[in-house]
């Protein structure tokens, strides 16, 4: 869980954890605690980015129901920020392609790949589930590889397969979207909060076997 407060590209205030409990228990404290600590309130807000996924499925329904709280007036605008994205502005300063990896359990990742960390969306390789064989296969040669919660065993598993790639662990934290959100607005990407849904990527297991598709559509994070 990571929240921030930014001017312009400066972060006033951050907080980050990597406590267990579930968002639902630490996001509303950790909130009021940053405008605490930034001497400021929400009604300073000027416009919002949220981390859209993928990632655990109720993390980003506690994250986006907060935000549409927040943003209930439909006056500031909302960046959608692909979670994998702002994962790779961790390695800010790198030479080359980036890639992200995240723990998809049943021994896969979600991944995503882009031309250089600070992209906003990914641009090599778009958001999806694979196993690390298939992965292996799609990324980009020499990419710097960053890996996110819980996926250490397939970047091991990558680093046999792929001697060329090179690891670093990181965090999506909130300044890094706030960052790539400031990205997105100034393109003209800002979306109405009322019209946000989560990007899951994989489906839920029910929803697949209704379906008989394990992955969502791809389509933009607004509708």
């Amino acid at each position: 869980m990571s929240v921030a407060l930014l001017d312009g590209d400066r972060v006033v205030a951050e907080i980050s954890s990597d406590d267990r409990r579930v968002h639902s228990e630490r996001l509303l404290p950790a909130l009021d605690r940053l405008f605490e600590l930034a001497g400021s309130s929400q009604d300073a807000v000027g416009a919002f980015a949220i981390s859209i996924g993928p990632g655990s499925f109720t993390g980003l329904r506690i994250g986006l129901a907060t935000l549409k709280a927040l943003a209930f007036d439909e006056t500031r605008p909302v960046a959608a920020v692909p979670t994998l994205a702002a994962l790779c502005a961790a390695a800010a300063g790198a030479p080359g392609p980036v890639a992200a990896l995240l723990d998809a359990r049943r021994g896969e990742v979600y991944a995503a790949a882009v031309a250089r960390a600070g992209d906003p969306e990914p641009t090599l390789l778009a958001d999806s589930v694979f196993g690390p064989e298939a992965l292996a296969a799609a990324l980009p040669q020499g990419a710097l590889l960053v890996v996110g919660e819980d996926a250490e065993p397939a970047a091991a598993r990558l680093a046999a397969l792929r001697p060329d790639l090179r690891p670093l662990a990181a965090a999506a934290r909130a300044s890094r979207v706030g960052r790539l959100g400031r990205a997105l607005l100034a393109a003209g990407r800002a979306v109405p909060a009322a019209a946000l849904v989560p990007r899951y990527v994989r489906r839920a297991e029910a929803e697949a076997r209704r379906t008989g598709e394990a992955l969502e559509p791809t389509r933009d994070p607004a509708f």
